[in-house]
């Protein structure tokens, strides 16, 4: 695919196109419903008004300017705790074609150029090939629990990276 863009920054829908995508993705494979969609919404819209720059990231992938992948690192606590990675998505447009890759590629440098020690997210069980993208760019598994933080129960997942 030719068009593909990412770039840094908010652009206009970017928020119900994120969570659209979420909603799609985990409500067809996962069974997860409107509370799911709407605590993306909710927390990503929250986030997105409190965005700072020179702290925070927020990438988007996009096809002929349509929002089909995203990826955002919250460093409001990123100096204690590290980094947060989250709404990392590619919709079935994009994914297999190395822009999750890209984004997270993105996510670390820009993490680095800040200073921050450490990069984490939370997962769950089952999701392989984000899994495969988080070891193979250095995050490792640190913690596992049973959790309903998405609405549903899931084996939660924490995945580390310390930066050097």
């Amino acid at each position: 695919m030719d068009d593909i863009h990412i770039r840094r920054g908010y652009l206009p829908g970017a928020i119900g196109r994120v969570a659209e995508l979420h909603a799609a993705y985990f409500t067809e494979n996962w069974s997860f419903g409107v509370y799911f969609e709407a605590k993306v919404a909710t927390e990503l819209s929250a986030f997105l008004s409190r965005y700072d720059d020179l702290r925070d990231g927020f990438w988007t992938a996009t096809v002929h300017g349509r929002i089909e992948g995203s990826l955002t690192i919250d460093g409001q606590h990123a100096r204690e705790q590290g980094a947060c990675l989250r709404w990392f998505i590619a919709s079935d447009k994009l994914r297999g074609q190395g822009v999750g890759d890209a984004l997270i590629a993105e996510a670390k440098q820009f993490c680095r150029d800040c200073g921050y020690p450490s990069i984490y997210l939370w997962t769950f069980e089952g999701l392989h090939a984000a899994h495969h993208l988080y070891r193979k760019h250095g995050f490792s598994l640190v913690e596992e629990r049973i959790g309903s933080r998405w609405g549903v129960k899931v084996n939660e997942q924490r995945y580390e990276m310390l930066l050097d």
